[in-house]
């Protein structure tokens, strides 16, 4: 093999050693070294909160995988909290983290509950942090992560001392904004990438998708339908042959049809569970018309609603009358699998991907 020849101060050549390209692997190792020293886990790759189906099984098989777990707290209460996080400390010993949403009612105690067990991030979702929520979750040491849905909203929760930001699409399943995930990610990454790790969401199904972001300046990534049909996933079999069944065109948002109501659109499988819905935000705009409720306890019944709902498919699965909260990656999630053979599957593509791009 011939070397390339440098020239010396004295006149001298010496041979100058070939660096040998980086693999794929390694790009992608690097690319993510932000987002695994933040979380702590071997992989960036955050599991998202899904109501019933990120409990204990799901999120411990995650974070034993190499990604990082998220309990979706949802209504839960601050006693049924503390076993879920009990339990899941039993079933791994490595990083795993909390969601919480803004409304709930005892959301300060929930936060103590995530301090008592020393879980090290919690996050925020469904809304601004509310007053003293953040002193509160930071006194202990735990990270906050908080959703950013515009650049103006990610740049003042970075000024309220947030940890790192979640940037999520329309195109992801649940709850939803109205911007798509590639159009967030470009307006938000190049202004706040630098200050705090930002972790990208929505409509990512493969590892092609997860490259082209961390190239963008993420930090990692978050999916939530791609593991819904895992076999640690503890979905109803219907649930899940839902989801199988499923194409892109199959999770749709929810429609709002009284504008008084604080209804975030929710995308989910296109069943006779939106029809209920529209008759749930019937009756609850009946009830404030008639002045019986007030509009944040309106918006707690739009919440449990969906929480029941919820229930009854994942649970119960009633795939007809339940929620089938799902994004439009749902026409990736073909079959089930553990979840140690998706995030493989995941960073093998990421890595193909990144190869490519340096050849």
């Amino acid at each position: 093999m011939v070397l390339p020849v440098a020239a010396r101060h004295d006149g001298m050549t010496q041979a100058t050693p070939i660096v040998a390209p980086l693999s794929g692997a390694e790009r992608l190792q690097r690319r993510m070294a932000r987002g695994t020293a933040f979380l702590g886990s071997q992989t960036a790759i955050i599991c998202g909160a899904m109501s019933w189906v990120s409990e204990r099984h799901l999120v411990s098989a995650i974070s034993n995988a190499g990604g990082f777990g998220l309990i979706a707290c949802g209504a839960m209460t601050p006693e049924l909290l503390d076993a879920e996080i009990a339990a899941t400390k039993a079933m791994t010993d490595k990083p795993f983290g909390v969601n919480l949403i803004t409304m709930h009612p005892a959301l300060f105690d929930l936060i103590e509950v995530c301090s008592r067990h020393g879980v090290g991030h919690v996050v925020l979702a469904g809304g601004l942090p509310p007053a003293g929520s953040i002193d509160a979750i930071k006194a202990k040491g735990a990270k906050l992560i908080c959703f950013a849905p515009a650049l103006s909203l990610a740049k003042k929760l970075i000024r309220s001392g947030v940890d790192a930001l979640v940037v999520e699409g329309m195109e992801a399943g649940g709850h939803i904004g109205p911007v798509s995930t590639s159009v967030l990610a470009q307006e938000i990454l190049p202004d706040v990438a630098d200050k705090v790790p930002v972790f990208v969401a929505g409509g990512i199904g493969r590892g092609e998708a997860i490259a082209a972001y961390l190239d963008m300046g993420a930090a990692g990534v978050q999916l939530g339908t791609r593991f819904a049909c895992a076999t640690e996933s503890i979905a109803h079999p219907n649930f899940k042959k839902a989801f199988l069944r499923a194409s892109a065109r199959d999770a749709v948002a929810s429609v709002q049809i009284d504008p008084r109501l604080p209804v975030i659109p929710v995308r989910a499988l296109k069943n006779a569970g939106a029809d209920l819905f529209t008759a749930k935000q019937r009756e609850v705009a009946q009830a404030l018309d008639e002045g019986t409720i007030a509009m944040g306890e309106a918006q707690l019944q739009i919440e449990h609603y969906w929480a029941g709902a919820l229930r009854r498919a994942v649970i119960e699965g009633d795939v007809e009358h339940g929620s089938l909260m799902a994004g439009q990656s749902v026409g990736m999630v073909t079959k089930e699998e553990p979840v140690a053979d998706i995030i493989a599957s995941l960073m093998e593509e990421a890595a193909a991907a990144l190869a490519q791009r340096a050849a």
